[in-house]
């Protein structure tokens, strides 16, 4: 699914520009097409076939695309390293890949168990030299038959409930998020900065859809806000799309005020909950609506969304509804539906969900129940069918009796105007048997909120 949608915007958009880097390398469609046909030529030289297992253990770069690109050109499955990564957890990701080879920086390397086949291959600033080690074209790639169930990629959680776990992608679910992405429409080009390292879901399941949009990718080797500010105003970028601390980095940025905005249309912010204060310091200091969107690794980035003319309520302290294509219900601890107002455990059910957990049947069993995803997440709906968070399974204490959810009172708490960030954890208590306790971050360091 990736190469044709590589070998058709290769011919339909063939000279524009698909990577822009900021170490001075721009590469365009039909370049990014014969680039990545010798990678897949030397990677069949070593000796890769259909379902082999290849680890990138890169920065974010156009090299990180072009081996991804190259590795599903001979139906080769990619996984990938977050760069921030320590060292042992790039060592648990290889002990549950169990790659058939590994590219890596030196830089990258560290953890990487001695025993496998690493390559080591360098970042460059030089066009000539691009993946110069790394590019045959004695070995042609031949076409791959049609399969929607060939495994294309392994995105790694980012490992904050223990070990990370590696959530499958198939062609029939990179298909699936394409359509739900663009509504299958192609070529509408426009610039983008991706707001992920490329190893996250919202680059590896992305960038097809991306592709087939023609859009012009600005590589950022670690995401700053002055340079995406620069960016945005140079390139009359009109959708700002990060998780909510990035977007709290831009409106940091210094002279915010001198910045010509006038592009921006929309602000779409997704991993993780976006404060109510943020969200309204965005609206007024961008002119522009703000999307929430909910999702995870494992539902392939794709799950809820408050919509972009949303009223204050629902921008403030909602994630939305259900994107088109998306199932959500909320489930008690016994399996059964609650009542709208309750509060009990998200479930997703969309076609851009995992296959399943690489390696992992007993997890996978346990979050795909039935083609419905487990979120681990607490939330209630309303009679409108919006939905609202309140916070982990795991984090729910009891006040004097009272359930106490962390994340409704933080939604609260986070619209004083004095309160930047904060957040709630419970201790124990003589009296309530738990009581919950707030730090919290001053809008300005030198005030008490």
């Amino acid at each position: 699914m990736l190469p044709e949608i590589v070998r058709a915007a290769a011919l339909n958009f063939e000279n524009r520009t698909v990577i822009d880097s900021e170490n001075n390398i721009h590469l365009s469609y039909k370049d990014l097409d014969l680039i990545s046909d010798e990678v897949s030529g030397a990677l069949l030289q070593r000796g890769l076939l259909e379902g082999s297992i290849l680890l990138l253990s890169l920065p974010t770069s156009i090299e990180y695309l072009i081996i991804y690109i190259a590795a599903s050109k001979i139906g080769v499955i990619t996984a990938g390293v977050n760069p921030r990564f320590r060292a042992s957890e790039r060592k648990s990701i290889c002990e549950i890949t169990e790659p058939d080879l590994i590219i890596a920086t030196s830089e990258l390397s560290d953890g990487i168990p001695k025993d496998l086949s690493v390559e080591i291959t360098e970042i460059t600033e030089n066009t000539e030299k691009l993946l110069a080690g790394l590019r045959s074209d004695s070995f042609q790639p031949k076409k791959l038959e049609e399969n929607l169930d060939r495994a294309v990629c392994i995105c790694f959680t980012s490992g904050s409930t223990g070990i990370p776990k590696g959530a499958l992608f198939t062609n029939k679910e990179l298909l699936a998020i394409q359509k739900m992405d663009t509504e299958g429409v192609w070529g509408s080009g426009g610039h983008l900065v991706p707001s992920t390292a490329f190893a996250h879901v919202g680059s590896m399941t992305k960038l097809p859809w991306q592709l087939s949009k023609g859009v012009t990718l600005h590589v950022l080797d670690r995401w700053k806000a002055e340079k995406v500010m620069g960016l945005i105003e140079t390139h009359r970028i009109s959708a700002i799309a990060g998780v909510s601390a990035q977007i709290a980095l831009l409106l940091k940025v210094e002279n915010f005020e001198n910045y010509d905005l006038s592009c921006v249309r929309a602000i779409v912010a997704g991993g993780g909950p976006s404060p109510p204060s943020l969200v309204i310091r965005a609206k007024n200091n961008f002119n522009a609506p703000y999307s929430i969107r909910y999702s995870s690794t494992e539902s392939g980035g794709i799950g809820l969304a408050t919509s972009l003319e949303a009223s204050v309520e629902e921008s403030l302290y909602t994630i939305g509804k259900p994107r088109p294509g998306v199932q959500a219900k909320i489930l008690d601890e016994d399996g059964n539906l609650v009542e709208n107002g309750e509060v009990g455990e998200l479930f997703l059910k969309t076609p851009s969900s995992m296959n399943s957990y690489w390696h992992d049947s007993k997890n996978t069993k346990k979050f795909l129940v039935d083609g419905w995803l487990k979120t681990e997440d607490l939330a209630r709906k309303d009679e409108e069918g919006l939905f609202r968070l309140a916070g982990r399974t795991n984090e729910m204490f009891v006040r004097g009796g009272y359930n106490v959810y962390p994340q409704e009172v933080e939604s609260v708490l986070s619209t004083h105007p004095k309160i930047e960030q904060m957040v709630l954890i419970p201790k124990p208590h003589d009296t309530l048997g738990q009581t919950g306790v707030a730090f919290v971050v001053p809008s300005h360091s030198e005030e008490n909120p």
